[in-house]
């Protein structure tokens, strides 16, 4: 299973959702691989992959890889790790 962020180096909403994802990593033992994709043409290729028909068409953009789960955008801790440990959101 992967846990995957992909975000923007100065987006607001991305920067915001930093302590969550380090919460989530310390409280959960999980390892959330991190994609920045405004600076990296090869990141932004790597989030097409996930984001199917550009159905978020933004950052910040989680995936769970097991339970195919995303979240489109900034959301709440309660959310977030719902998302990680692979329930419905």
């Amino acid at each position: 299973m992967a846990l995957l962020d992909f975000y923007g180096e100065t987006c607001p909403h991305c920067v915001a959702m930093k302590p969550l994802l380090a919460q989530l990593e310390g409280e959960l033992g999980v390892t959330v691989e991190k994609y920045e994709v405004w600076n990296s043409p090869e990141n932004a290729k790597k989030m097409a992959e996930y984001d199917h028909d550009n159905e978020c068409g933004g950052v910040p953009y989680f995936y769970n890889t097991e339970s195919k789960q995303h979240i489109c955008g900034s959301t709440d801790y309660e959310t977030l790790k719902k998302w990680a440990q692979g329930g419905t959101i």
